[in-house]
This record gives structure tokens, sequence and C-alpha cells, in this order.
């Protein structure tokens, strides 16, 4: 599989580190193109939708990550990002979390690491650097729990519902698709529904939400 991948980084220095690093993994990895802000990465999308996966920096002009992220996610839900930044702060990690993030990385991961984060979220989970994770299980273990809302009407088609409860098993796009006899990219289009039904921005979320209104 070879996946495209797209940088939104504002500083050059930073972002052709990030393109060696991929350099590195041509046969899994494409680079295609970088936007120096939020804004800019927003507009590039318009015109090139056939990206797979955004390395996305926090701090940048005119429309930083966790905006743009927020924004990506809406218009373009498949689309997966990955948070790369020097900060590793608990409001960053919850924004980020919040915003629809499929994986937050520190900037000083080594070209291996960045490697296998991409493919560990193409493949359905998420990545995170340890000291990361860490502070986003603590994050979590401290944060309010959702009421269950009981007049929340939510449909889904009995085929969303079968590939609802292979996520909830932590399989992977392809190996779902395998197992329900269809092609990978109509699992990304039921997968794509239900986050849009469910109101929400990766599996973990959905999974959670469809046990609360007893879907699963």
């Amino acid at each position: 599989m070879n996946y495209k991948i797209a940088i939104a980084e504002d500083n050059t220095f930073l972002a052709n580190a990030l393109i060696e690093k991929l350099s590195f993994f041509k046969e899994e990895l494409q680079y295609l193109f970088r936007a120096r802000d939020g804004k800019e990465l927003v507009e590039k999308l318009e015109n090139n939708q056939e990206i797979d996966l955004i390395l996305m920096d926090i701090k940048m002009p005119n429309m930083n990550g966790i905006e743009a992220t927020q924004i990506i996610k809406k218009r373009f839900p498949t689309i997966k990002i990955v948070m790369i930044t020097v900060f590793d702060d608990d409001e960053n990690i919850l924004q980020s979390i919040q915003s629809g993030a499929n994986g937050y990385l520190l900037k000083e991961a080594t070209a291996d690491e960045l490697h296998k984060g991409i493919l560990d979220v193409m493949k359905g989970g998420a990545t995170m650097t340890p000291s990361i994770a860490m502070k986003a299980l603590k994050i979590l273990q401290t944060a309010e729990v959702p009421q269950y809302v009981e007049n929340e009407n939510i449909k889904l088609s009995k085929r969303e519902k079968e590939v609802l409860e292979q996520l909830s098993k932590g399989l992977g796009y392809q190996v779902i698709a395998e197992k329900l006899f269809v092609s990978p990219s109509t699992i990304r289009k039921h997968i794509e529904n239900i986050y849009r039904k469910l109101q929400v921005h990766n599996k973990i979320e959905a999974v959670e939400k469809a046990r609360k209104h007893r879907l699963l």
C-alpha cells in the first residue's frame, strides 16, 4: 500500500526534516505537498482530496493546526491527521484529541517511529509518543463522563452496524473488508457515514457512543 501524505508546517527546516524521514519509506509513503498554515492546507485539499494522511503542526500563522483539523474532519472525514509538534502540554493534547486528531507525535520522533505511527493510524489505530499517551490517559481519567442522552435518535443500517461491530474488535479496514467480502473503499465509506451519524471523529468515540445508545 502506498499512502499519500501531506504536511502542514510553517517552518521550512522542520518541514524538510519530515520530508527526509518520509523519503526512507518511499514504497509505502508518498509525500505529495506541504502547506505553510492551516488555511493554505484546507485550500489545497479542496483541489486535491486524494490525501490519506496529514502530518499537522499545531502552532502556525493564519490558522493553527487544531482549527485546521476541526475543519478537515468535517469536510474530509476519511483523511487521517497526526499532530506533529514540540508542544506536549495538557491543553494542546486535549484540544488535539477533541478536534479529531488520530495521533500525536513529537517532532523529535525518529524516521522509524514516524513510519510506524503512520502505518498504525492507516490501519485504523492511533499513535502517540509514550510521554504524550501517559498525559492523555491522565487527562481522560480526570475528565467528566458524558451522560447518556435518551432522546437522541440515531439510526444505523444493518451493514453499518456490522462494520461498527468489527471496529469494536479493533480490526483495521482491510481485515473488515475481507470479513464482509467488500472493498476497503466501501468500508471507508460506511465508516464515514457512521462517524457522521454518531457525530464522532474516531473509532474509539464511535464504539463508546454506540454502546451507550445500545447500538452494539
